[in-house]
């Protein structure tokens, strides 16, 4: 284990060195354009048809392209494709229609009645209306459903009321300030009824929606093929035009592996691929074959969570300790080549209530580090590593996800860091199952995650004891004063008022260190230099529909 971990420091130096090279060799001239619907650069004539083949930097799991059970990523950026939603949430947090054309909120917070569309249909040919409405959101509901994302995202959800054909009545026991950006969500994009009925347990690798592509072919664990819905005429005001997609397929290989998933976009055996590793997007930027994309994806920033309900993280000057040993802006420079920054809050800069107040709170500071681990007593013994009591300055990082990101590349410097101030980090790799059984029995020193979402009320699920997960929460928070404030989020409809609830949330996390982020994740897509169109949703998954190829 400490051979690989050195050898993934060292591989992120010579890495370091090599996009210096390409930096002084470029003409300065990238082809990256930025935002959450990142411009065409091609200002020529759409050419409609072909085919798009898009390497996917990951694996949808399970096979699963269910709207309300599919909660990883990776699944995300494929269903996209498939799913609509009711309103489209624009960079700026504003909420447009889509499915529905308007919608009104109740004086009481508590009920919102959407006036649906009434052309749209599913793509197996059924109609979507209020009935479907409803029959969606009592489904994501249902227990049976074993739902997951979308779950959390319809909070207080009670029923729906069909007024009419193409008038639903939403309700929920309580107001539910993140609703309207949660519905603009894929997880809350519409299914057909028709079809969970017809396909039962084995819907979610027979996906029916009312998107711009329908499915034709999922092998499993390799590709999903899709053809252009040829009736969709129901975009959002976001797209470029209205109609039909312009591609006549678009065909998703999973390609985890990064150094595959740049040969073949390279060799142009696909047309686009995303997640490109740091070295390859300088490269890449360089090229005037290729154009890439960013954006910087919703979410809770990756982070890592000492477990403050055991010892000794349950001392708040440990947990300081441990953060001081850390270089973390070094850490991401080294690992991520100047393509992503030091996080510094939860939450990414760029969702709504996001506050730069935590930004330089701490500072890396190896004497402060040393100085706390004296005073409480841990000395460091004759290998370097403290001891007190007879126990090591041990954190045991418990992971299951392996090296997505460039993540452990990441905590192999942080631990050369640590052991600088005569702490140990070591890594046990799980199953999933058993990495899930760990965590939710608190059994564990410290984990490291990230969840994608388009708002702030995501803090509640990672770090309330009255949120979703309880008190299991991913953060092992249990702190009445931090329950207090994200109850408040939840509940307030002002954005102001809102903002202000989220700027003390944050304080006072970073203050306490229940988390410490680490970088700011920037979506990235490359494509040949023939594409065009590609754009975002939020939180920043790829958005196909405008997508066209040059010929």
């Amino acid at each position: 284990m400490k051979k690989s971990w050195a050898r993934a420091v060292k591989m992120a130096t010579i890495l370091l060195a090599l996009t210096l090279l390409l930096s002084a060799c470029g003409d300065g001239s990238s082809q990256a354009t930025q935002g959450a619907n990142a411009a065409e650069v091609d200002s020529g004539p759409v050419t409609p048809g072909g085919e798009l083949v898009f390497a996917l930097g990951g694996i949808v799991t399970d096979d699963n392209l269910d709207a309300h059970k599919a909660g990883n990523a990776q699944n995300g950026r494929v269903m996209r494709s498939l799913y609509d939603s009711l309103v489209v949430e624009l960079p700026d947090h504003s909420i447009k229609p889509w499915l529905a054309t308007s919608w009104e909120i109740s004086e009481d917070k508590k009920s919102y009645t959407f006036h649906l569309r009434k052309d749209v249909k599913f793509h197996d040919g059924t109609p979507f209306n209020a009935e479907a409405v409803k029959f969606n959101f009592d489904r994501i509901k249902d227990p049976k459903t074993k739902a997951s994302s979308s779950l959390n995202e319809i909070g207080s959800y009670v029923s729906t009321d069909v007024l009419d054909e193409y008038t639903a009545r939403i309700n929920f026991s309580a107001p539910f300030a993140p609703f309207l950006s949660n519905a603009a969500k894929v997880d809350l994009g519409f299914v057909s009824p028709a079809a969970v009925k017809k396909y039962g347990d084995k819907y979610p690798q027979n996906p029916v929606g009312t998107g711009p592509f329908k499915l034709v072919k999922l092998v499993p664990g390799t590709e999903v093929q899709f053809e252009k819905n040829s009736d969709y005429n129901w975009a959002p005001p976001t797209a470029k035009h209205q109609g039909p997609a312009y591609l006549d397929k678009l065909t998703v290989k999973y390609v985890p592996e990064e150094a595959t998933r740049i040969s073949v976009l390279q060799s142009k055996q696909v047309q686009a691929a995303d997640i490109i590793p740091p070295q390859n997007l300088v490269a890449l930027k360089a090229d005037n074959q290729f154009r890439v994309q960013e954006t910087e994806l919703l979410q809770v920033n990756f982070s890592i969570y000492l477990n403050p309900q055991k010892a000794p993280w349950n001392d708040l000057k440990v947990r300081e300790a441990v953060r001081a040993a850390m270089d973390l802006d070094a850490a991401v420079k080294t690992i991520y080549l100047g393509t992503s920054k030091q996080a510094w809050s939860p939450i990414s800069p760029s969702m709504l209530g996001y506050t730069p107040t935590v930004e330089n709170s701490w500072k890396p500071d190896a004497a402060k580090a040393n100085q706390l681990l004296d005073d409480l007593g841990w000395v460091k013994g004759a290998d370097g590593t403290r001891m007190k009591d007879g126990n090591k300055l041990t954190i045991e990082f418990i992971d299951t996800q392996g090296n997505r990101e460039k993540r452990l590349d990441l905590m192999a410097v942080l631990q050369q860091q640590l052991k600088q101030a005569g702490i140990e980090l070591k890594v046990v790799s799980l199953p999933s199952g058993t990495y899930s059984e760990r965590r939710l029995k608190g059994d564990y020193d410290l984990v490291a995650a990230s969840q994608f979402s388009g708002d702030p009320d995501v803090l509640r699920q990672i770090f309330s004891t009255k949120g979703p997960s309880k008190k299991n929460n991913l953060a092992r928070a249990n702190d009445p004063h931090l329950d207090q404030w994200l109850e408040d989020g939840y509940l307030e409809n002002d954005p102001e008022k809102r903002k202000e609830i989220y700027k003390k949330a944050q304080e006072w996390i970073i203050q306490n260190v229940y988390s410490i982020p680490t970088y700011v994740f920037q979506y990235s897509l490359a494509s040949v230099q023939e594409v065009n169109g590609i754009t975002f949703d939020s939180p920043g998954w790829p958005v196909f529909y405008d997508a066209w190829i040059k010929k």
